[in-house]
């Protein structure tokens, strides 16, 4: 489930006190470790009835993996199953019963990778943190859903546990499978929603687009991410960042624990700004004080030799050489053209998502709308002094190739292709009077976005 999920807000409207529920239903049975335990899971599952209500358990924050370390299942008619995905690493045999029918999950791009891993994967789903989304819900926890939706509120506290332990608290096991008491009821409601507002087709699409999309490959230079790294000012200084995370990534990864708990971004900075190059001198540091930091220290120290003895060539740029999108905080005085052009086409999408009730970041990703601005289709020459315009048809094709959904194109395409050209013909007609229309717009349309300054998407 969700890290770092609060507790529901006490209602504000007339609505009723939700109801506690502190523990399941059926009670919580034991957890699932042999392959005896898992085929009478099967078997139960195989003459359960109805979609089948999926949730899993990662160790984020104190693992390096993302794999999965519980695994929570409830159909009716089967009841409730907590399997171990430890001591059960391949699952398909519970797949073959389960995987043909539609299953609920809430947030399941966070859970369907690690799932997959063990041999779970879905042939339909629904997502009740999406469906929350598509109905213009802004606070779309599993809890506060359940709260709003069911009148109910369900007993919380465990999200951020470290769930590689073993054995697994009692407490901890309440929580995981209140996770999925209550989810096929709430999907049943929010499908009812979707339905008398029109918007059943749009999350068919959601869902599919998530279950269907690929592993994100890893970000490139994943170290320029190092918290503090802006305090750096040298390319020689940037080789140190590099090699120092490079070296906790690999000693983290061959040990499974976070990178953070191994050696925290602030000790790297610390140490590279202390010009540090010996294990002595990385000692005398303050952040590098504790047992575990101190246990390493002939590492930390190897890794900086190692930055040391690069040649000019080798260092690092100062700045990461991409292709992608720059941040949207550097367009007004850099390509203020851009700036204008994402400025129109937040407008209308902020327009179309208050008239149909959505967020705007769900109604068109954030990331989809600057590369479109930033590099968007071409009109044809223009003939005899005319307006050049940017089809409707164009636009489609492009949203299409950047990952939007049919039903989200169907929606934008027309308005976007109208600001598009209405900004492209401007331009060509008083390239000066673009700028001078840009901060308004482009900080008034960054308020209904959800995207801050730094170009960081909201959603």
């Amino acid at each position: 489930m969700t890290d770092g999920e609060s507790q529901p807000e006490a209602p504000t409207d007339n609505r009723p006190e939700p109801v506690l529920l502190a523990t399941p239903a059926g009670g919580v049975g034991e957890t699932v470790t042999t392959a005896s335990g898992l085929a009478d899971v099967v078997a139960r599952f195989a003459d359960g009835v109805g979609p089948v209500a999926v949730d899993a358990e990662r160790a984020s924050g104190y693992r390096y993996s993302q794999r999965a370390y519980l695994v929570q299942l409830r159909r009716q008619g089967a009841g409730t199953a907590l399997i171990d995905p430890i001591e059960l690493p391949d699952l398909s045999s519970l797949n073959d019963v389960i995987g043909p029918v539609e299953w609920v999950l809430h947030a399941a791009n966070q859970d369907l990778p690690c799932l997959a891993e063990i041999g779970l994967v879905p042939t339909s789903l629904f997502d009740t943190e999406l469906a929350g989304r598509l109905l213009g819900d802004d606070r779309v926890a599993l809890g506060t859903m359940v709260d709003k939706h069911l009148g109910i509120r369900l007993e919380k506290g465990h999200s951020a546990a470290d769930w590689s332990v073993r054995p697994l608290p009692q407490d901890w096991l309440v929580y995981a499978a209140l996770d999925v008491e209550l989810l096929v009821e709430l999907r049943d409601v929010l499908a009812a929603q979707l339905a008398e507002v029109g918007k059943t087709e749009w999350a068919r699409q959601e869902f599919e687009a998530v279950r269907a999309a690929p592993v994100p490959a890893p970000r490139e230079e994943r170290w320029r991410r190092t918290s503090g790294i802006h305090a750096v000012r040298s390319r020689r200084a940037l080789a140190a960042v590099r090699a120092l995370w490079l070296a906790r990534d690999d000693f983290a990864k061959e040990r499974d624990i976070a990178p953070g708990r191994v050696l925290p971004d602030s000790a790297i900075i610390a140490a590279v700004r202390a010009n540090a190059v010996t294990a002595e001198g990385l000692g005398e540091l303050s952040v590098f004080s504790g047992p575990r930091q101190r246990r390493n220290l002939n590492r930390w120290a190897a890794a900086l030799k190692t930055a040391r003895t690069l040649s000019n060539d080798e260092l690092p740029t100062m700045a990461a050489v991409s292709d992608a999108v720059p941040p949207t905080s550097r367009w007004r005085d850099r390509e203020p053209d851009a700036a204008d052009r994402l400025a129109r086409c937040r407008a209308i999408v902020a327009d179309l998502a208050q008239t149909h009730d959505i967020l705007a970041q769900n109604l068109l990703a954030s990331d989809v709308l600057r590369r479109l601005a930033w590099q968007p289709p071409l009109p044809p020459a223009a003939e005899n002094d005319q307006p050049a315009e940017i089809s409707e048809p164009a636009i489609a094709d492009a949203l299409a190739t950047l990952g939007a959904r049919p039903w989200q194109i169907e929606l934008c395409a027309a308005g976007l292709a109208t600001a598009l050209t209405a900004a492209y013909n401007d331009v060509h007609a008083d390239p000066a009077a673009t700028e001078a229309s840009v901060l308004d717009e482009t900080v008034d349309s960054e308020a209904v976005s959800g995207e801050s300054a730094d170009g960081v998407s909201g959603e």
